[in-house]
């Protein structure tokens, strides 16, 4: 239901409020507030459709109303749990704004999904793929892969670094992340040696004359490389490769966090390298660890 098709209630209000919180004191992107704002407003529609117009008046038996309608709708259950961490946020900050004085959702738990594990590639494939930039372009296509490989990045992250944030001599990069939230990550010498290479004698080409700090100045030299470029740059490569599977940029941030952990890495190192907010989103690269310890006893204990 359309909120302009009905009368607004306290429920919307209390929403509207939410979301401005989230916005303010939580610093979150646009698309994040837009996804809240969708999950809620489901919520809110389900609720005054059945004469629930006060948050006061929620309570758990019509939040299990509501996420068993999203069942029968045909939603896979990470997008219940999704939508039920959404609601879960709002009510509990009324409770820390003395609004309400419980949660009607503290008490239920997420819809169980089936966690798939994240594609990786090999180093071998990084490599191919990193063999695989020719031409002109060939110095900023690897340096992009080093650096979505070597330093965890999101493809947001890397299309957005700037020139002050890269420390070549300390092997320090800083990255702003989602909610515009700063993390330090170290890099390793090889990772270093293309970027400077790159930022030397390749990043020049794209200036165009134009004084800019972007260090992947797009098209337009004045505005960065576009994410929709940066996946069709990173696809290019791994299909020169040989590299058989759907590749995007994230599947390179994913192997940097397996192969960390395979290397030893402790997860709150790693947490912090790939500025999860929460260790357990970083948690699941110790179940691909586990696989690599299954196949390993499998393939070398004598009584296998």
């Amino acid at each position: 239901m359309d909120i302009e098709a009905r009368s607004a209630t306290e429920l919307d209000a209390a929403i509207d409020g939410y979301l401005a919180f989230l916005k303010v004191e939580r610093n979150l992107a646009a698309n994040t507030l837009s996804a809240y704002a969708r999950d809620l407003g489901d919520f809110v529609d389900f609720m005054v459709e059945r004469g629930v117009a006060r948050s006061e008046d929620v309570d758990v038996e019509r939040v299990i109303d509501w996420v068993r309608s999203l069942s029968t709708a045909g939603l896979k259950a990470r997008s219940q749990a999704r939508m039920l961490v959404s609601v879960r946020g709002f009510f509990r900050q009324l409770v820390r704004e003395g609004r309400l004085s419980e949660d009607p959702v503290r008490a239920l738990d997420l819809p169980k999904q089936s966690r798939s594990l994240p594609v990786y590639l090999s180093v071998d494939d990084i490599l191919a793929m990193m063999r695989e930039a020719t031409g002109e372009e060939a110095l900023r296509d690897r340096t992009l892969v080093i650096l979505l490989y070597g330093a965890g990045l999101r493809v947001s992250e890397v299309a957005g670094l700037m020139m002050g944030d890269i420390d070549l001599l300390g092997g320090l990069l800083r990255v702003t992340g989602k909610g515009n939230k700063e993390r330090v990550v170290p890099v390793g010498p090889p990772v270093l040696q293309v970027v400077e290479h790159y930022l030397r004698d390749g990043r020049r080409r794209y200036l165009k004359g134009l004084a800019t700090d972007l260090v992947f100045p797009g098209r337009n030299p004045a505005r960065p490389l576009t994410r929709q470029a940066v996946f069709k740059i990173i696809r290019r490569l791994a299909a020169g490769a040989g590299v058989a599977r759907d590749i995007s940029p994230h599947k390179l941030r994913h192997s940097f966090a397996t192969h960390l952990v395979r290397g030893g890495a402790d997860l709150r190192s790693v947490q912090l390298m790939l500025g999860h907010a929460d260790l357990r989103t970083t948690e699941i690269y110790t179940h691909v660890d586990d696989q690599h310890l299954r196949s390993t006893y499998d393939r070398t204990h004598p009584r296998r």
